[in-house]
């Protein structure tokens, strides 16, 4: 018999178990009856729980594949204490399970009890109930606590806050709020909205997968989409809206980072990063995604993609009001809603359209978008529809939504979210970040509806990924057609994986589908590869190239060739 705890952790906010802060475990168990190792667990917590004057708190369990996350909600001054608990209850459940006694429960008691009142923080408690009551946001970290959003934000340390009696709460309010998540194009949907939200005057934070922004100003560069880069562009006080790209590591690990938002939106979502915090199918990882929906399912507003079977079926379990939207306005879905007196945003004759109970309006032309590349890329389109339909509920004008698309170009100094074109010694180069297979498929058929007299894709992956997501890549990328690809290491992102062993995958994978040896290179890094494939360019090519590391250097290169 096999008990171990894989992970603990903190619950900060709305998570995938519940809507309320708390403590996790995940635990693998082997040799045992799932069923039973949950039950024992139960008592064992509720036991500890009790003994603390923690009586009231909830307790959450969901099992998965060979193992379970035993959760409980808990006050959010305590949550380190409550992850001790947790670990503890499950070392007296293990004990149990195992036949042994668990021990003395008062010298555990007493120790929580010590952790519990050094970690207390009663003035913390009073200010998230003093702004619960005013219907205003209340963040807290291992720092900080602040109320408000934004312009009208407060923040003090969290040794240093004041009576919320004696704060003036006429001058603490939140601003205008989304949320975005998915499998692929979150960055370009968050870009959109920002854009979208500078055109109607509004001065946005945004924070995503590549860096924290505020009114134009990047803070910091690296995956802030989760509860840290959340909290970072709530407090800061130049911000008047903002639009914050949620990833399914921050969903799992934290939670959200705030409990309320206006818009939450789903752009799509597909196999990838499976096997982790005991999400191991499509289905677990639809769940996790459609966690956003806690913010918003008391008065926002969610934003799916009709054209998502899997969004589709989990949707039919919510009450919550929905504004889908879908390439073919013809979509079932869309229809039903639409004859309910739903919302939907959607494409007809080549154009956008918003429909409600107001009637239809005409956004934009998808050929005046030019992300969309005239209409090839269609991911893009979806991506745009996702932003409009989330920007009417933020109450943004048509004529601000249109000229922000309009101007809307992808290029090094407006993203690093990809889908960035540009032409090089005559030939078309197409620059994107694609790494899953859901987002290759959409490059694919892009470049594919662009006549060229040759074609040449640069493939090079991280090494968190499964053998198959590899090969499942590779044979995405190859029905380009490709007559030149160029194998790239990323030692960057090995992520513990020999150099070497992803390239002679990734050939090996390519061969199987036809691939002669003559077509193949390869190079040590990505900008070596850039630099290959211009060298190989002509006139009339296309060059797909997938730079997952040294995008900044690649992109000034072809970029200084392009001007």
């Amino acid at each position: 018999m096999n008990l171990k705890i894989l992970d603990s952790r903190r619950l900060t906010g709305p998570n995938l178990l519940s809507s309320f802060p708390g403590a996790i475990i995940d635990v693998e168990v082997a040799g045992h009856a799932v069923e039973e190792v949950v039950n024992t667990w139960q008592e064992q917590v509720k036991i500890l729980l009790d003994s603390v004057s923690w009586g009231s708190e909830n307790v959450f369990v969901r099992s998965f594949k060979n193992g379970a996350s035993l959760a409980f909600s808990a006050p959010v001054d305590t949550l380190y204490a409550a992850t001790e608990l947790n670990e503890a209850a499950f070392e007296r459940t293990s004990a149990v399970i195992s036949g042994n006694d668990p021990g003395d429960i008062a010298a555990t008691v007493s120790e929580l009890r010590r952790t519990i009142a050094e970690e207390s923080n009663p003035q913390l408690l009073r200010l998230k109930a003093k702004a619960e009551e005013q219907a205003v946001a209340f963040l807290s970290d291992d720092d900080q606590a602040s109320i408000g959003m934004g312009a009208g934000s407060q923040t003090w340390d969290v040794t240093e806050i004041p009576d919320p009696e004696d704060l003036d709460w006429s001058k603490v309010h939140n601003i205008p709020l989304a949320l975005v998540t998915g499998t692929n194009g979150k960055s370009t949907t968050v870009r959109l909205l920002d854009a979208i939200l500078k055109a109607a005057g509004k001065r946005p934070g945004i924070t995503s997968t590549d860096y924290i922004r505020v009114d134009g100003e990047i803070l910091d560069k690296g995956d802030y989409s989760g509860t840290g880069g959340a909290r970072t562009v709530l407090r800061d006080k130049r911000a008047e809206a903002a639009i914050l790209e949620v990833a399914r590591g921050g969903i799992l690990r934290r939670g959200l980072g705030v409990p309320k938002a206006d818009v939450a939106l789903i752009a799509n979502v597909a196999e990838d990063h499976l096997n982790q915090y005991g999400i191991d199918t499509l289905d677990d990882l639809i769940a996790a995604k459609f966690v956003i929906n806690r913010a918003v399912e008391n008065g926002g507003v969610l934003v799916l993609n009709a054209d998502d079977a899997g969004i589709v079926r989990h949707a039919k379990t919510l009450g919550t009001k929905i504004c889908w939207f879908g390439i073919d306005s013809r979509n079932p879905q869309i229809l039903s809603h639409l004859d309910q007196g739903g919302h939907a945003c959607v494409v007809r004759h080549n154009r956008i359209l918003y429909i409600s109970e107001k009637g239809e309006e005409t956004i934009i032309a998808i050929d005046e978008i030019p992300i969309t590349m005239n209409g090839a890329a269609k991911h893009n389109i979806s991506n745009s529809l996702g932003a409009v339909a989330a920007a009417k509920a933020l109450g943004v004008a048509t004529a601000a939504i249109a000229k922000a698309f309009q101007n809307c170009r992808a290029t090094q100094k407006t993203t690093r979210a990809g889908g960035i074109i540009l032409a090089v010694k005559g030939a078309r180069v197409l620059v994107d970040f694609a790494h899953n297979v859901h987002g290759m498929s959409a490059i694919v058929e892009t470049v594919k509806s662009f006549p060229a007299r040759r074609r040449l894709i640069l493939l090079g992956l991280a090494g968190d990924r499964t053998d198959e997501e590899i090969r499942g890549l590779a044979r995405a990328g190859w029905e380009i057609g490709p007559d030149k690809v160029i194998i790239t290491e990323v030692p960057e992102y090995l992520r513990g994986k020999d150099e070497g062993v992803l390239p002679a995958l990734i050939a090996d994978e390519l061969r199987s589908c036809g691939a002669r040896d003559e077509i193949l290179a390869y190079s040590s890094k990505s900008f070596e590869g850039v630099k290959m494939a211009v060298d190989w360019a002509q006139e009339g090519d296309f060059l797909l190239l997938l730079v997952h590391s040294q995008r900044d250097e690649a992109l000034e290169f072809l970029e200084g060739l392009s001007a």
